[in-house]
């Protein structure tokens, strides 16, 4: 499958920031399961909802990026699902409603921020920071086809994969992907130590995943891990490393079941953390979609903003 979105010259893409860390803690809305979808029944929370994404767009717009923007259906997939109480139809309404939502702020800012892409989010089947479970290929493939057909129904451009620690899990929902005609990019989460939860490095995953799949992911990326914890993985060269398109850090160096049971927000050195996103975009300028995960809101995207910015606007000098 080719990259997609299509790269933009001298720009990048933003995301959004950690949602559900600024939600619980921030905000103080309970996420059963960790799953956003089901405050989209709750005014109050859809109106906090909708002013979060508007700074996310504020700092898109102020600093000319590009988005590439998630819904919150990361728990939108039928073992959720059922453990939130919904059934199979209930689930896809609420995951083409998470699109919808999107689709509108889309046209708010139309005119104000171009080059916008939404994307579906697919979370693991299982625990996003265990092992990922004893899943096979083929029950993955199967598994992920019911968000993914959802999916291609709405106005969603492409998929995102977040959290993914389990290589088996990774080529299925890939295949899945494939088959229905959407664009997926695959981000997997690092352990402190620089390698998956379930053992292997990040290049034998990238490479694993590609080989087992012809290469058809659209492209991969890191999330949930803050740049000091990435930054080992990265070390070696190789073709694996121009697959490598998302970054996506935590606002902290910590263990991320930790980091999510803190009870308060995290959220660090917005400062330093966008000196150490512009350092990673000048070694790897072939990422070009970036953002933040746990513990990060509009404060880090901006400063991420401003240091790619700078040392981009430099290069084509």
């Amino acid at each position: 499958m080719q990259e997609f979105p299509p790269r933009l010259e001298n720009k990048f893409y933003l995301t959004e920031g950690g949602t559900e860390t600024e939600l619980l803690y921030k905000w103080g809305f309970e996420l059963p399961e960790f799953a956003m979808f089901p405050l989209l029944d709750d005014p109050k929370a859809d109106q906090v909802l909708r002013d979060m994404y508007r700074r996310y767009f504020d700092v898109a717009e102020k600093f000319d990026t590009g988005m590439l923007i998630m819904s919150h259906d990361y728990r939108a997939s039928p073992d959720w699902g059922a453990k939130l109480g919904y059934s199979p139809e209930g689930l896809a309404d609420m995951q083409r409603r998470t699109i919808d939502f999107l689709e509108g702020m889309r046209c708010e800012y139309q005119g104000r921020v171009s080059d916008v892409y939404i994307a579906g989010c697919i979370g693991p089947k299982g625990d996003a920071y265990g092992t990922g479970g004893d899943i096979s290929e083929d029950e993955a493939e199967e598994y992920h086809s019911v968000q993914l057909s959802t999916l291609a129904a709405t106005a969603a451009d492409m998929a995102i994969a977040l959290t993914f620690n389990n290589i088996p899990e990774a080529i299925g929902l890939v295949r899945a992907a494939e088959k229905l005609g959407i664009p997926l990019g695959v981000c997997l989460t690092l352990t402190t130590e620089g390698v998956l939860k379930s053992g292997p490095s990040l290049q034998a995953a990238i490479e694993t995943i590609d080989e087992r799949t012809n290469g058809a992911a659209a492209w991969f990326g890191t999330n949930c891990s803050h740049p000091l914890e990435f930054a080992p993985a990265l070390a070696n060269s190789g073709p694996w490393l121009d697959r490598i398109r998302c970054i996506r850090p935590n606002a902290v160096k910590m263990e991320q079941v930790a980091l999510c049971r803190l009870g308060h927000l995290e959220d660090g050195d917005p400062v330093e953390l966008g000196k150490q996103m512009g350092d990673v975009a000048e070694r790897f300028p072939k990422a070009d979609i970036l953002g933040g995960c746990c513990g990060t809101d509009e404060r880090h995207l901006s400063e991420i903003a401003k240091n790619v910015n700078s040392l981009r606007k430099y290069a084509a000098e």
